[in-house]
């Protein structure tokens, strides 16, 4: 069975595959491994998630407070 996926849920994989290739082209040439790759692909999932709820956290707080003006 296909599972199609939200665009919010494209949304957070094209962030987080831009974190992870802006981070690994950071790296210096003796960290590049496929450790150090696994644990940036992970942090990049992480961060993003992270940062998308918060965004959207305080968005919906931002517009409820303007709703109740």
């Amino acid at each position: 069975m296909d599972r199609q996926i939200t665009v919010l849920e494209q949304i957070i994989e094209d962030v987080a595959t831009d974190l992870y290739n802006k981070w690994s082209m950071a790296l210096p040439e003796e960290e590049k491994n496929e450790t150090t790759y696994k644990a940036l692909a992970e942090n990049s999932k992480e961060v993003t998630i992270f940062i998308v709820k918060n965004f959207m956290d305080r968005f919906n707080a931002a517009a409820e407070e303007l709703k109740d003006k």
